[in-house]
């Protein structure tokens, strides 16, 4: 690789995006749970993603996948670290799937 071509980042710079986090920190539950109704894209979901977190494994496995271009683009839209991102979310999917059902 090219000298020039590499781009030094501090840890966080690549973190900066264009939401208005004092608008999204002033809404109520109600003022959020309105904007939900009124979504036709917005479907119930019963997995909580709340405690999603990136594990870093020294084991990783390169493999080749189809992914949805628009999906693909919102994980890169936040810059490097993608791939830690996308394994993040299957991380906690398959952590939600393989918990013991509740029992009512």
């Amino acid at each position: 690789m090219k000298k020039e071509n590499i781009v030094t980042k501090k840890w966080g710079d690549h973190r900066k995006g264009k939401t208005d986090w004092a608008r999204v920190d002033s809404l109520t539950d109600d003022d959020i749970a309105k904007a939900v109704a009124d979504d036709p894209d917005a479907a119930p979901i019963d997995i909580d993603w709340s405690k999603a977190t990136l594990v870093h494994l020294n084991k990783k496995k390169a493999i080749s996948i189809r992914i949805d271009e628009d999906v693909l683009d919102f994980f890169k839209r936040d810059g490097d670290g993608y791939q830690g991102r996308m394994n993040a979310v299957l991380r906690s999917y398959m952590e939600q799937m393989t918990k013991p059902k509740k029992r009512a």
